[in-house]
């Protein structure tokens, strides 16, 4: 598209903002830094007489019983994960071991610093609606104490004149339970170790007698006994169990109770590879060949030093399946998946080197290599870097991605450029000038002069756009598509 003048584009920023809510809280297990602080703490609990425990245990209860679902099980369950502690365990009274299990338990409030960055996709259920409207699920990076970020999400409706209506929140948080014995693809397993230069003779040797799939407690199992029947001071041995095991528990399913909110769910980090963050997810209904949908998201998981992008997969919002992705392509931040196969293979939209959006094709969606150069830095609101914000979206007209600039300050804004749908390594066009940029309202926050998405989403022939202001909240806004698309040069 060459044009010499470029048509107007009005960006409604319509609202509602969605601010970061210190009173939603998590309950979550505490650990204190070292064990002999530990074994003090039950020391000290130990020595109570069974009517103060008693008395202390109502006290817990009366002050945070209301709070969260369930306390005194979580408190019992917590003294069971430190009762290794405690000689004679079993026969402290159930009070006793509620109480010791409070004093390894605290609130944690997970979006008590920012909520933003948020993903916009349709919800599973569009039943009970007027007409030409759209219910949606909004997902958002939480971030909280220590600025560790996780995963919330809200639901809301679009009208058929654009208007968005969200649910209020329910006032406490829950995380999922984690699903016991989820089942491991050995073929998947092996090649994924090769990836990550694990794969030796031990590796191989473990393998072969597990099944074609398998859990991480037959893993353990067959890991104890092929690693007494090698020499201790096999490093190499060593090396291998080590990395099988984190592998598989980087790998791992969780589940929501059927029935409860989506705005209660929170998904917090687990595994050491996400210790510090499950940042920025790129939620996508992606269309299967069957004509189903599933729901994927990219993420990136950081532990304080390395950011690793990875893939979270639903059908439902209920149960999720945490993946590793694998091959020389898996690096940086801000990989996005188009919503369906092209010619028969998985597309996704990516920046490894911290500067370009690169395309990349797959056979395999655990798999990526062979990234290309699709968009360079071009306008000076976007000389440092550029990236996409979120995954591209169908249209008539070719493929629409939003992307992210930035420019002199340190600016973020959102532009928009537009790829072929038959060839979606053809550039038609992009906005020389951004779509939206941080206004005086918006460019104060934890990181300021900042606008930015993670995902939009074409309602009719509107383009709505939840955006983050300055890495503090989150609010919406809208354009015409057609207006976007005539700006295209």
């Amino acid at each position: 598209m060459t044009k010499l003048n470029s048509p107007t584009v009005h960006v409604k920023r319509i609202g509602p903002t969605l601010v970061p809510d210190r009173s939603r809280v998590l309950i979550r297990p505490f650990r204190p830094t070292t064990e002999d602080i530990s074994r003090r703490i039950v020391a000290q609990l130990l020595a109570l007489s069974e009517p103060e425990v008693a008395a202390l245990l109502s006290s817990v209860m009366a002050e945070f019983g209301e709070r969260h679902h369930a306390v005194e099980h979580f408190f019992r369950d917590r003294f069971l994960k430190i009762s290794h502690l405690i000689q004679d365990r079993k026969k402290l009274t159930p009070q006793r071991q509620a109480l010791i299990g409070a004093y390894f338990t605290h609130e944690y409030s997970p979006e008590s610093a920012a909520l933003f960055n948020p993903s916009i996709v349709p919800h599973p259920d569009q039943s009970g609606l007027p007409k030409d409207a759209l219910r949606f699920i909004l997902s958002l990076r939480a971030t909280g104490e220590g600025h560790i970020s996780s995963i919330t999400f809200r639901v809301g409706v679009i009208s058929a004149q654009n208007r968005i209506t969200l649910t209020p929140p329910v006032e406490f948080a829950m995380e999922p339970e984690h699903v016991p014995n989820a089942a491991y693809e050995k073929d998947l397993f092996a090649r994924k170790l090769q990836e990550v230069g694990v794969q030796n003779k031990f590796c191989r040797g473990v393998l072969e007698q597990l099944g074609d799939s398998f859990t991480i407690k037959e893993l353990r199992r067959v890991l104890s006994a092929a690693r007494r029947s090698v020499e201790p001071s096999d490093a190499s041995a060593d090396r291998a169990a080590r990395g099988m095991l984190l592998l598989a528990e980087s790998n791992y399913e969780v589940r929501f109770a059927a029935g409860q909110p989506v705005s209660q769910r929170v998904i917090f980090p687990f595994t050491p590879s996400q210790s510090n963050g499950i940042e920025d997810a790129r939620f996508v209904q992606f269309q299967n060949d069957g004509g189903t949908f599933t729901y994927y998201a990219t993420y990136t998981a950081y532990d304080g030093k390395i950011i690793l992008p990875q893939l979270l997969e639903t059908p439902d919002f209920l149960h999720f399946k945490f993946i590793t992705i694998n091959g020389p392509a898996v690096q940086n931040k801000g990989m996005a998946l188009f919503p369906r196969k092209l010619n028969g293979r998985y597309a996704m939209l990516s920046r490894q080197d911290d500067q370009n959006i690169l395309i990349m094709f797959s056979d395999n969606i655990h798999f990526w290599s062979d990234p290309k150069v699709l968009l360079s830095p071009a306008q000076p609101w976007e000389f440092i870097k550029i990236g996409n914000c979120g995954s591209p979206i169908e249209t008539d007209a070719g493929w629409l991605v939003l992307s992210h600039g930035v420019g002199a300050m340190r600016k973020y804004c959102i532009g928009a450029f537009l790829l072929d749908l038959k060839n979606p390594t053809r550039v038609l066009g992009r906005l020389r000038e951004p779509l939206l940029a941080p206004n005086e309202d918006e460019r104060e926050g934890y990181v300021p002069n900042v606008v930015y998405t993670c995902g939009a989403l074409l309602h009719d022939r509107e383009l709505i756009i939840p955006y983050a202001m300055s890495d503090s909240a989150t609010s919406f806004a809208t354009v015409s598509l057609d207006e976007l698309l005539a700006a295209m040069q």
